[in-house]
C-alpha cells in the first residue's frame, strides 16, 4: 500500500504508511500508543462490511511509517493527518481516534476546523486534559508521567511488557477477552516503533485540548471503558463529552483501555449505529 510524504529530515523524506480499502463514505482510523494502524483489526472488517471506505495510517515513528527524530507534538500530528486527508481528497469523512488518536482529532478541529468532516468518534481518548492542575482536579498527577518517561528511557521493552497488562487489564481478561498471543503481538508492534518516538510521545499526553474541543462542531461520539487504567474515564472521556457540544457518551461497563479489542462487539455496534 502507499505512502504520503509529510516532510523531510536531512537527506530523507518523512513518509506515513497508510491503507485505503473499500468504497462509500470515508472513515479515517487513528491508532493509539504504541501501536499502528494494524491495531484496528477488529474494526476494519466491520466497517468494510457495512459499506464504508476505510483508511488507516501509522503515526510518524510507529508501524511502517518513517521514524524521524522530531515532530512528536500534536501540531505536527494534526498536520500529518491534514496532509493525508488532502492527498486523498477526502470529503464527508469521519475521524475515529483511539487513545492518542483522540488528540489528533481535537487538534485537527482546533487548527483546521470541520470543513469536509461529517462526524467524529473518540475512543478511550486523551482529551481534554490529562494533567492534574488547580483548574483540572480530575487529572493525573504529573509524577505519574515522569515515572513513565523514566521507565521508557531506561528499558522501553520492559516498560511495554508492564504497560500492556493495564492496556488490556490482563488480570481480568487474559484467556477470556484477550489471548497471550494478542498481548505479544501488541508488544511486537511496540518494540518495532522508534525509540525516540516511544519516549517523545509521553509528554504529549499532557497536552491541553480544551480549547480545541470547543471547536468541534460536528456530531461526536465518545466511547470509554469505566475500568480504563491508562486514561481514566473521569479525567478524559466523561469530560470530553461535556466539552463537545451535543456529544454522546457511551461507557463500556468493565471496559479497559483497549476496548477496541476486548469489547470489539460492543464498540463496533455503537460505531456503526452512530455512522449509520
Amino acid at each position: 500500500m502507499p505512502y504520503v510524504t509529510v516532510g523531510e529530515e536531512n537527506s530523507g523524506s518523512i513518509e506515513l504508511y497508510y491503507e485505503d480499502h473499500g468504497t462509500g463514505k470515508p472513515v479515517v482510523l487513528i491508532h493509539g500508543y504504541p501501536l499502528s494502524g494494524a491495531s484496528w483489526e477488529k474494526q476494519v472488517p466491520a466497517l468494510l462490511s457495512a459499506g464504508y471506505r476505510v483508511i488507516t495510517y501509522d503515526r510518524r515513528g510507529f508501524g511502517r511509517s518513517s521514524q524521524p527524530t522530531d515532530g512528536y507534538n500534536y501540531d505536527t500530528f494534526a498536520s500529518d493527518l491534514r496532509q493525508l486527508v488532502t492527498r486523498l481528497d477526502l470529503e464527508d469523512f469521519t475521524l475515529v481516534g483511539f487513545s492518542m488518536g483522540g488528540g489528533e482529532i481535537a487538534r485537527y478541529f482546533g487548527k483546521y476546523g470541520s470543513a469536509g468532516v461529517s462526524k467524529a468518534v473518540i475512543i478511550g481518548g486523551v482529551p481534554p486534559y490529562m494533567l492534574k492542575t488547580d483548574d483540572n482536579p480530575d487529572g493525573v498527577d504529573a509524577s505519574v508521567f515522569e515515572g513513565i518517561k523514566k521507565a521508557v528511557a531506561a528499558d522501553r521493552y520492559a516498560f511495554f511488557a508492564e504497560f500492556f497488562k493495564n492496556f488490556y487489564n490482563t488480570d481480568l481478561f487474559l484467556g477470556k477477552r484477550v489471548s497471550e498471543k494478542v498481548v505479544q503481538a501488541s508488544w511486537n508492534l511496540a518494540a518495532g516503533a522508534s525509540a525516540t518516538a516511544s519516549l517523545a510521545c509521553v509528554p504529549t499526553w499532557l497536552e491541553d485540548f480544551r480549547d480545541d474541543l470547543a471547536r468541534v462542531d460536528v456530531p461526536t461520539l465518545v466511547i470509554h471503558g469505566d475500568d480504563d487504567r491508562i486514561v481514566p474515564l473521569a479525567a478524559a472521556g466523561k469530560r470530553a463529552a461535556e466539552l463537545i457540544k451535543g456529544a454522546r457518551l457511551v461507557v463500556i461497563d468493565g471496559g479497559p483501555h483497549c476496548i477496541t479489542w476486548t469489547h470489539a462487539q460492543e464498540v463496533n455496534a455503537e460505531l456503526l449505529a452512530f455512522l449509520g
